[in-house]
């Protein structure tokens, strides 16, 4: 009775003004954190802090605010609160300690649209469906690689294609960047497909261009702002709607290639990953772990993306820090006269006896930092991370930037420094806090994959060619960012040796 009362003794600014903070208290008392929540800065209503990230390096930004909140602290991303677990020892303790309170992804509007509502494909699925396609794409990237032998001489076979491509280059100056797509994709689509595609191949192209987009969209600010305000971006225009259209154009590459497999199937002689799904599809209770064409596209997509960008990008820095620091390409390019020569094919069983070559390469990896922010995980029950509650249903991200470059892991964690990886002996020496394909039960699948190409590319490369760029030019390594972190646009010369 009293609400009526007072409500008729105001006018409309009144009732609106009324109406606007009985909301927003609603609204507060709704988003309040438990008590014992992380800490971190305050969040506008409604937008939370989305605008105040660093959009061209949020990874950096986000690495700060652990210096002023600590290694465990919280942002409101729009509709949603995330925790951020920064540091070696805190992202240890998330993702491999606790790796089964942290395991599963959590609903996301972007993906739930590309992947028609479901939680599918290899790297967004949860529970049986994940640990079934995870189990499953394991077994066969041993079966067509480690345990038929194959694979280690397609690599060697394609870093021969790269070389050539490089060579009809004629000593001038050019981008290497679509030779790099070109010869790792074709070892996934070798994998996945059974088959690669000559560099000229118009289809092929174009759905290297679409995945290259698509990963650079997936990171940006848009997609940031679709995942925060999903109804209301929904119906917007912005570069966040050719995320779509671009992944309908993979997926139609991807079924022609289903499509095409079917006709000449034989169980008998499976010849790739597509061929031993299309024999689990016809099991019996199989669907319900993932075993059906729908989801095969989607395995598919997630073995390009992961598989294509990630090592390109590698390869891109690899030959930036390379080019930057001469003497350092110099002494690579000593230990494999040494070790193979300039004429013989280098092997995975050179890597042993090749210890400065291999620091080279991993410090690549660390300061080239291709995937700075690791993906999203989800509280699966209440826990405690760093001494702060942890609700179940909270979701929380691991800044692998913060630990390739913790000041309490790495001597000097800002230069490029092979030493890193070098014991007193010059040994080659692991370091726990070198976590470039995450950790614990996500890992990165195919990070055997990744090493046995950086290895055999790179001394396949700089075993018959020396590395320059043009007189007075500086390569940039601040990176743009996207969902992986690609380096800006640079042209190289390949000179013979």
């Amino acid at each position: 009775m009293w609400l009526c009362d007072l409500l008729l003794g105001l006018d409309l600014k009144g009732i609106l003004l009324f109406i606007f903070s009985t909301l927003l208290l609603v609204y507060f008392l709704k988003k309040r954190n438990p008590p014992n929540f992380p800490p971190g800065p305050l969040a506008l209503p409604l937008l939370g802090n989305v605008f105040s990230i660093d959009i061209k390096q949020p990874h950096i930004y986000l690495t700060k605010l652990a210096d002023a909140y600590g290694n465990v602290f919280c942002m409101r991303l729009g509709r949603d609160t995330t925790v951020f677990v920064s540091g070696y020892k805190m992202v240890k303790e998330a993702l491999v300690t606790q790796a089964e309170n942290f395991m599963d992804r959590p609903d996301n509007p972007m993906v739930s649209r590309l992947y028609s509502g479901n939680s599918a494909g290899l790297f967004f699925s949860n529970g049986q469906v994940w640990r079934r396609q995870r189990r499953f794409a394991m077994t066969a990237l041993r079966t067509f690689g480690v345990v038929k032998n194959s694979l280690e001489q397609s690599i060697c076979e394609e870093s021969r294609h790269l070389q050539e491509g490089m060579e009809k280059q004629k000593s001038e100056p050019f981008d290497p960047v679509h030779l790099f797509n070109n010869a790792v994709s074709n070892i996934i689509c070798q994998i996945v497909f059974g088959r690669r595609f000559d560099y000229s191949d118009h289809n092929f192209q174009t759905m290297l261009k679409n995945l290259t987009d698509m990963v650079h969209l997936e990171g940006s600010i848009w997609a940031q702002l679709y995942n925060a305000f999903p109804r209301l971006m929904k119906s917007l225009p912005g570069p966040h709607n050719a995320i779509f259209s671009l992944c309908k154009s993979l997926e139609a590459f991807i079924r022609g290639e289903i499509e095409r497999h079917k006709v000449d199937l034989d169980p008998n002689n499976p010849r790739d990953y597509i061929d031993t799904f299309l024999m689990e599809e016809k099991l019996e209770g199989n669907r319900a772990v993932g075993f059906y064409d729908g989801n095969l596209v989607l395995c598919c997509l997630d073995l390009f993306l992961a598989g294509t960008e990630t090592t390109s990008k590698t390869l891109q820095w690899g030959l930036i820090y390379l080019i930057k620091y001469p003497h350092i390409q110099e002494k690579v390019q000593a230990e494999i006269d040494r070790v193979i020569g300039q004429t013989r094919q280098p092997t995975m069983a050179d890597r042993s006896n090749m210890p400065y070559t291999d620091a080279v390469i991993h410090e690549i990896q660390r300061m080239g930092n291709i995937v700075p922010l690791n993906g999203l995980r989800i509280a699966t029950r209440d826990t405690t991370l760093g001494g702060y509650f942890i609700p179940k249903g909270t979701t929380l991200m691991a800044n692998l930037t913060s630990v390739l470059f913790d000041k309490t892991e790495w001597e000097t964690p800002n230069t490029f420094n092979p030493g890193h990886f070098l014991d007193a002996d010059g040994k080659f020496v692991r370091r726990g806090a070198f976590l470039p394909f995450s950790a614990g039960k996500r890992a990165c699948l195919g990070e055997g994959l990744a090493r046995m190409e950086l290895f055999l590319f790179f001394v396949t490369l700089l075993q018959k060619l020396c590395f320059s760029t043009l007189d007075g030019v500086e390569l940039r390594t601040e990176g743009i960012i996207g969902t992986t972190r690609t380096p800006h646009l640079f042209k190289i010369y390949a000179k013979p040796r």
